[in-house]
């Protein structure tokens, strides 16, 4: 196998690994219909280092979850404006096989028409052009479909998540497509002054115990914010950082806001 080559998951979730072993930490994931780059892969041949190409995000998959493609489908891929799963789960035949995928994936579907590809596919679920960049109301109704889902380090599905992979995912369904990690993410759009100039749907930002960036969290009307902690939850956003509901304890430190919606 050459050492570059390209790549798109054909499975509903992969995980993204430190290392190249199983029993390493999980630092993101792949949902159906990501693309990416093979960069390296290891000695004995079963992982691949890869390099995602929405965010650039660097990690290792096993090579049996591995779909090659062309360096020209690759390239096709880039430029497409393929539609995004809006539906917690959604269905799919691909090469006559079924399988569930999750809120999020890319469907190799252009202008309602179904793409030509060597492949077999169809699809059955709600989807929105990937490109389509939509307003707050729509990215509370995409952010409101992950809650109560539990906190996973690395993950990005409705099934696992963790707070970056949640911002990220629901920014990305609604036409925005920001860096994967909360640090990363402090950087993306444009900086809002304070928290009172802050609008429903920016991004906000928290320092951890060591005083780096460590969380994030989106802004929901009534000075709410909804992020992952634990699981997706819905909490109290104030000057200091963010109030649990339940136990009226400050959790966060507040460090600060980011513009991502371009209508904010």
């Amino acid at each position: 196998m050459d050492a570059r080559s390209y790549g798109v998951s054909r499975l509903a979730l992969v995980p993204v690994r430190k290392e190249p072993d199983d029993r390493t930490e999980q630092i993101t994931q792949l949902l159906f219909g990501d693309h990416y780059e093979v960069l390296n892969y290891s000695a004995n041949g079963q992982w691949l280092y890869i390099k995602i190409f929405t965010d650039a995000y660097e990690g290792w998959i096993d090579r049996k979850q591995h779909h090659s493609i062309t360096p020209e489908y690759f390239n096709q891929i880039n430029h497409a404006n393929f539609k995004i799963t809006t539906d917690l789960t959604a269905g799919i035949l691909y090469k006559k096989n079924p399988i569930t995928i999750l809120l999020g994936s890319i469907v190799p579907i252009s202008n309602s028409e179904l793409f030509k590809l060597e492949e077999q596919f169809a699809f059955n679920g709600e989807a929105k052009s990937l490109g389509q960049k939509r307003e707050f109301e729509f990215l509370k109704s995409i952010a409101l479909k992950y809650l109560q889902a539990p906190y996973q380090w690395g993950g990005k599905s409705p099934f696992g998540v963790d707070c970056s992979g949640f911002t990220q995912m629901v920014y990305k369904i609604n036409g925005y497509s920001i860096s994967r990690d909360a640090h990363q993410q402090a950087g993306c759009g444009r900086l809002v002054a304070s928290l009172q100039s802050g609008l429903p749907g920016d991004l906000v930002y928290f320092y951890n115990e060591s005083g780096n960036i460590g969380h994030v969290g989106i802004i929901l009307e009534d000075h709410r914010i909804i992020h992952a902690s634990g699981r997706v939850k819905i909490d109290q956003l104030t000057e200091e950082g963010i109030v649990d509901l339940e136990s009226n304890v400050i959790t966060h430190r507040f460090a600060g806001i980011r513009r991502i919606l371009i209508n904010n």
